[in-house]
């Protein structure tokens, strides 16, 4: 089975995502192949499986992000699918796509699964400054979660003007774009002081989640500060 499609990637020009307002994310179908994204949402790791991460504190006030979480390692039992992925991920082919997009020297990634229940939400907040970026892969199809229901990570355009270091409102963004993320979608986003994004609060039905899996790229040693600083630069141009 092959689950990247990694010509996806390769057809991103570096130009045009870094160009992307309000900051540099891609947000598409088919980075994975159909088959491999049918496969992986057929085996999706059972809950029981998962931490229980409700009302912990975050930063600056920032209202939780209340979940259940399962923190990927290599001996973990789970479906052979996702081991087969997950070892895709780890090939020299995406690395090399990802080292590119979001200009990291040498990438190092961390995996992990998020399931949300009906209630939960995401407060804005921008990534940690110890990451490059991250790969939200979604996995609700069109069969079993209503677009009624939320769930769509929300892309917000703060005007360069927030605090990375603050707890803003919705009401604070000038824009909100609603990223695709029923069927075989994905969304990359480069982290930077104003990469804010959100989750609405979900209403969907108890036996329902909201379910993603997430590539963090981690830097290495101290290259994000200059990083940061450069991409800084660049999208105050746009």
């Amino acid at each position: 089975m092959k689950y990247l499609d990694i010509e996806t990637l390769r057809n991103l020009k570096l130009d045009d995502f870094l160009a992307v307002k309000p900051y540099p994310y891609f947000n598409s179908e088919g980075v994975l192949t159909e088959s491999g994204f049918q496969d992986l949402l057929e085996n999706m790791p059972p809950l029981d499986m998962f931490e229980t991460k409700f009302g912990g504190k975050r930063r600056a006030g920032q209202v939780p992000h209340d979940r259940y979480s399962l923190e990927y390692t290599p001996d973990m039992a789970v479906p052979r699918p996702w081991k087969e992925f997950i070892g895709e991920l780890c090939s020299d082919a995406y690395r090399k796509e990802i080292e590119r997009l979001l200009g990291a020297k040498k990438a190092e990634f961390r995996f992990h699964w998020h399931y949300t229940p009906s209630g939960a939400d995401v407060s804005p907040h921008c990534d940690a400054r110890r990451e490059h970026g991250s790969h939200l892969f979604y996995f609700n199809s069109k069969d079993n979660w209503d677009p009624a229901w939320g769930g769509a990570t929300l892309v917000l355009d703060d005007g360069g003007r927030l605090n990375y270091d603050s707890a803003p409102s919705m009401d604070e963004f000038d824009a909100v774009i609603e990223c695709d993320s029923i069927g075989n979608y994905s969304s990359l986003m480069l982290r930077t002081d104003h990469a804010w994004h959100a989750v609405h609060p979900i209403e969907c039905p108890e036996d329902r989640l909201r379910r993603i899996f997430i590539v963090v790229v981690n830097p290495d040693n101290l290259f994000w500060k200059v990083r940061d600083r450069v991409i800084g630069k660049s999208i105050q141009r746009f």
